[in-house]
This record gives structure tokens, C-alpha cells and sequence, in this order.
């Protein structure tokens, strides 16, 4: 790994960092607050490719494990690794790896629509697999209750996803490589 590697992956966990101090949107009819956080997920691993994607989630969640108060709303510490959301929160350095990895394996031929289902399956599909799986499995809330409550998330993150695939897809036109992607 090089000094390059290790500023790209601190250069994103920031950036993750960052998006949390945006204000959550809270949804009307729920009250369930949407936040920017996911974008850094997937902005990492179409970004960074899979091992630097997702090592910059992994140095994210140290730190937030460590007590930073990096998450949306301030928060930090080991107690949100025990909390109800704690799966989303686990599910993010897989995400950003596998967002990453379909990204390198799909190099030659990306464009927005393969960046989109890319985007989508690893940045809504898995992240909401291990969120809603950790909600039933350690939580106990019964799983229509935490599907039908994932439901109000979708559209903000259909928005990161057209976010992230964009950007992907822009670096690419103007760099074949834009930060170290193999070929």
C-alpha cells in the first residue's frame, strides 16, 4: 500500500465524516430522519475501488468507535454499535468494498447505467440487507415492521445513488483511471 492508498482511504472516511454534519431530513409522514452518510459509501467504492473503499469505511467506523461524534447527529462511540441500526452501520466497509469491486470488474465498459445498478446493489441492496437482518435478528423487531420502515429511505437513496453513479461516471469520461483504478 502506498502513501498515495493511505491518503485516498483517510481522504474518504473524511468525506463520510463530513456528510454527517449535513442535516438530516426528516421524513413527514414518519419522522425517520435520511441522511447523507450512505453517499459516502458509495461515492468510496466507485471512487476508490474495492480494498480502498473499503478500508476508508472501516478507519470511519474505528474512529466512530473510538467516540468521534461522526455520525449524523453527532453521535459516536461502541453503544451505536449496539443499537438498532448497528447493521447498517456494519454492512458499510462490505458495501463500499463490493460497490468498489463491481466497479473494477465492470471498468471497461462503465457507464451510468451500470454505475446505477452497481451503485444500487451495493449501496441500497446490501445496506438494507445487513440493516434489516441486524434490526430482526438482534433487535426483534419483527421483519415487516423493519422492512416497512427501511421503506421511507429509498428515494433519499435512490438520489445518493444517482449522485454517486454521476460522479463515477464523470471521473471515468475525463480519466480512464481516475484514482488508481486497475485496468
Amino acid at each position: 500500500m502506498t502513501t498515495r492508498d493511505l491518503v485516498l482511504i483517510a481522504l474518504f472516511a473524511a468525506i463520510t465524516a463530513v456528510l454527517g454534519l449535513f442535516p438530516a431530513l426528516t421524513l413527514p409522514l414518519t419522522g425517520v430522519p435520511v441522511t447523507a452518510q450512505t453517499l459516502g459509501v458509495m461515492l468510496a467504492g466507485s471512487l476508490l475501488g474495492a480494498r480502498r473503499g473499503g478500508l476508508s469505511l472501516v478507519v470511519f467506523l474505528i474512529l466512530v468507535a473510538l467516540g468521534l461524534p461522526l455520525l449524523a447527529g453527532g453521535r459516536g462511540g461502541a453503544a451505536v454499535f449496539a443499537g438498532v441500526t448497528a447493521g447498517f452501520l456494519f454492512s458499510w466497509p462490505i458495501a463500499a468494498w463490493l460497490i468498489g469491486w463491481l466497479t473494477e470488474k465492470n471498468w471497461e465498459h462503465y457507464n451510468l447505467w451500470r454505475a446505477v445498478a452497481i451503485n444500487v446493489l451495493g449501496g441500497i441492496v446490501l445496506v438494507y440487507a445487513g440493516g434489516i437482518a441486524w434490526m430482526v435478528a438482534v433487535a426483534g423487531i419483527p421483519l415487516d415492521k423493519a422492512l416497512y420502515g427501511s421503506l421511507p429511505f429509498i428515494p433519499g437513496d435512490a438520489l445518493k445513488v444517482a449522485v454517486a453513479a454521476t460522479a463515477a461516471v464523470a471521473l471515468r469520461r475525463y480519466q480512464q483511471h481516475p484514482l488508481g483504478h486497475p485496468a
